[in-house]
């Protein structure tokens, strides 16, 4: 029985196994550097998203006090008016 065992033929140069070595390494390390930019990026979409609401809390307190300030505009508005009319 004859065994059919994996080997290298004297044929292949030394420079394409460097080369696909070199190729993996690559592809490793690349992978690792996207890992690490989507880690980094999740973390800074949770800063932001934080930032977003404590910000639309601020605009919605923002546009609560505006509203009170024009409803005291009008009522000034209003009485400055009457008093007006009365002379």
């Amino acid at each position: 029985m004859e065994k059919n065992s994996w080997h290298l033929s004297k044929s292949v140069p030394v420079s394409l196994i460097l080369a696909l070595v070199i190729q993996a390494a690559a592809i490793v390390w690349t992978v690792s550097q996207m890992q690490s930019s989507i880690a980094a990026n999740a973390t800074n979409l949770i800063r932001l998203e934080t930032r977003t609401e404590k910000l639309e809390m601020a605009v919605q307190g923002q546009a609560v006090a505006l509203a009170r300030i024009d409803e005291n505009i009008k009522a000034i508005r209003t009485h400055v008016e009457r008093i007006a009319s009365k002379d």
